[in-house]
């Protein structure tokens, strides 16, 4: 076997689990009225159809303190168990062990979605929003315990094998572990045993509920950025105590929290694997629970090593099997070269989540959608036709494999010698090479599936007609704006000064084609990596970069990911002097004159050379001239947007040609 650890089966109480992968809990936030439906139910049995071990579905607050996001499932409702039903039995069928995550989530509530007080340990502030919380009562404290008790028989009643004790990212349980946040003096505070109290009592109470036929896992984090919270040490004590009664069956733990939300999903900015000195930690402790890492395992390979140096029992790769659910079926049977890895941008996962809209992929846009889609289990076309795709960006790539997964017979032409175009050079920047990893994939799927692929090919209208394909897909792309116009200062026009020249666009200074002298100005208007990875990538070279953007904050777009935290860190240990609410109203010899948004007051920055970080322009310079051959318009050739868009494009396109 490739993998033998990986694929290596394993006993949980009652089940015998395939495999060591597990698709961990998330949110996806598809519940529609609070129930799961045919969107929920086919995300989950595509991973299943894919290989998955495990599959621990999305969790579900057993309490009305407890609700967090719009799209949460009903709390204390018996109406969940049939629609639960529904969804556990197709994906048990599909081979795979299916548990359900229990949650709380204490003082950092949502109240604009619970409309209830936050509930903790000791009345401590909210780190969701700026709320305060509410110190329990004893008899709230026992509302819980049987809260999340009646949740469990929920799910034995729907038909799942087992729970998952969510205790991680400071949440309630974690919130009653962690001396700082437990100011308590009563039987539920001060000792460790009294500050595990709640939890053992849920653990045993599940138990003696659920019977021995019933899988009970706990879901703990590490957190090494702050000292208030548990080090792995006390951490490995808590658990200790659970482990000791014989009723805990698994611990999975990953990174980060509420205090440190930038390592709760680690981005591509910070390291893989962060989890394992913990975990590893955890196995030399524990005497009966299994030991499950997570959080930034994004291929087989990373958790094949994992298992070998004996860091973990177990792994979860969830966002690996949001960018490919076959990725556990690929691995296991020897074609892991065929696995989309996951690009760690969290665009469109956790960057769709945290704006309480249910999640996707940005590589993968059949995530969410697998109802209406499907994965990448293509649908044969009824009729096979010549598919001509001028451009070979995310919207060309994506279309063209589809189109030749479904049959048709497709060639690709590309103006650069290199595939990718502007995603291509964001590959080039500052720790982003999964971008480049993804494109080799592409190459390697096209030499799979017979896709012609064209390069240095600048196509002609009469030339497209020449090939006289069946059908012509364009995605050629845009272009920087060369007025360097921007959106904050529509009074002003183009920008004066910018025929003067030492004027760039990102995509310019990441093709080397600007010779760039040492004071470098970037103006970054998308508050986006379009900027800010150029920054940094200048900054790295050893140029004094002045970063202004009009927004309120460095990295504006990119804090729906949680990158942006640590790249601001990393920008400024670079030395890379910010200007928040700045625009620029003249380019001149010396630099540049700035406007300070808020005071109006104007100043000289001192420059060598400008970057323009503004909406590009799209660029479309053939469908005019071959409007009667119908063709299909995708990606930037539209309308200047995010990759996420291209990619869904393409896709799109691909299955209904």
């Amino acid at each position: 076997m490739p993998y033998p650890r990986l694929s290596s089966p394993y006993q949980l109480r009652h089940k015998t689990v395939r495999n060591r992968i597990t698709f961990g809990a998330h949110t996806a936030n598809m519940a529609q009225d609070g129930l799961p439906g045919p969107q929920f139910g086919a995300y989950l049995l595509e991973r299943a159809l894919g290989g998955a071990g495990m599959i621990v579905c999305e969790p579900v607050p057993v309490h009305r303190t407890g609700v967090l996001t719009r799209g949460n499932f009903r709390h204390e409702d018996d109406s969940v168990i049939p629609a639960f039903r529904r969804i556990v039995e197709p994906v048990q069928d599909a081979g795979a062990v299916i548990l359900q995550q229990l949650y709380h989530v204490g003082a950092h509530g949502d109240s604009d979605l619970s409309f209830a007080p936050h509930w903790s340990p000791s009345g401590q502030p909210s780190y969701h929003d700026s709320d305060g919380s509410h110190a329990m009562t004893e008899a709230e404290i026992e509302d819980i315990i049987a809260a999340f008790i009646a949740a469990a028989r929920r799910c034995q009643q729907a038909g799942f094998d087992g729970v998952e004790i969510w205790a991680a990212y400071h949440s309630l349980l974690d919130q009653f572990w962690t001396p700082w946040s437990n100011r308590r003096d009563d039987q539920w505070g001060g000792s460790l045993e009294n500050r595990t109290r709640l939890s053992m009592r849920i653990l045993e109470g599940i138990r003696r509920a659920c019977g021995e036929d019933f899988i009970v896992g706990l879901s703990v984090s590490q957190s090494h950025s702050t000292e208030v919270l548990n080090s792995p040490e006390a951490l490995c004590d808590i658990v200790a105590r659970h482990d000791a009664t014989g009723h805990l069956d698994y611990v999975t733990c990953g990174a980060g929290g509420y205090l440190d939300f930038e390592h709760l999903m680690p981005t591509f900015v910070l390291g893989e694997k962060p989890t394992v000195s913990t975990t590893a930690l955890l196995k030399s402790t524990l005497t009966h629970a299994k030991v499950q890492a997570e959080a930034g395992i994004r291929t087989p390979e990373n958790a094949e090593s994992v298992l070998s140096a004996g860091e973990a029992d177990m792994v979860s790769i969830v966002r690996g099997q949001i960018a490919d659910p076959h990725l556990a079926r690929k691995a296991l049977d020897g074609h892991a070269q065929d696995i989309r890895g996951c690009i760690s941008c969290n665009q469109m996962c956790w960057g769709r989540r945290s704006r309480d809209y249910w999640i996707s992929c940005l590589i993968n846009p059949s995530a969410g959608r697998e109802y209406l889609w499907g994965g990448d289990r293509f649908t044969q076309a009824d009729t096979p036709h010549h598919v001509l795709v001028v451009g070979a960006g995310p919207a060309g790539l994506e279309a063209a494999r589809v189109a030749a997964e479904r049959g048709h017979r497709v060639e690709i032409h590309e103006a650069a010698p290199l595939i990718g175009g502007q995603f291509r050079l964001a590959g080039q920047q500052p720790r982003r090479a999964q971008i480049l990893d993804l494109l080799d994939w592409y190459e390697r799927q096209f030499t799979r599936l017979g896709v012609t692929l064209h390069l240095n090919s600048y196509l002609e209208a009469e030339e497209i007609r020449t090939i006289a394909a069946d059908r012509v897909v364009l995605a050629t792309g845009s272009l920087p704006d060369e007025d360097a116009t921007q959106r904050w200062l529509p009074d002003l026009g183009p920008l004066p000064g910018r025929e003067r020249g030492h004027v760039f666009a990102p995509e310019e200074v990441m093709r080397r084609e600007a010779r760039l002298g040492s004071r470098v100005l970037v103006l970054d208007e998308g508050g986006n990596m379009r900027g800010l990875g150029t920054a940094w990538h200048l900054a790295e070279e050893g140029h004094e970069v002045t970063l202004i953007t009009p927004g309120p904050m460095v990295g504006a777009e990119l804090a729906r990911t949680s990158a942006d935290i640590p790249i601001r860190a990393r920008l400024a240990r670079l030395g890379v002097l910010m200007l928040t609410e700045h625009g620029l109203t003249r380019w001149h010899d010396q630099g540049a004159r700035l406007k300070n948004l808020l005071t109006g007051v104007e100043f000289e920055q001192p420059a060598d050379d400008l970057v323009i970080a503004t909406t590009n322009r799209a660029f479309d310079p053939i469908s005019g001239e071959i409007a009667d051959l119908s063709p299909v318009i995708l990606g930037d050739a539209q309308a200047p947007r995010q990759a996420p868009y291209a990619f869904y494009e393409g896709r799109a396109c691909g299955l209904a040609l």
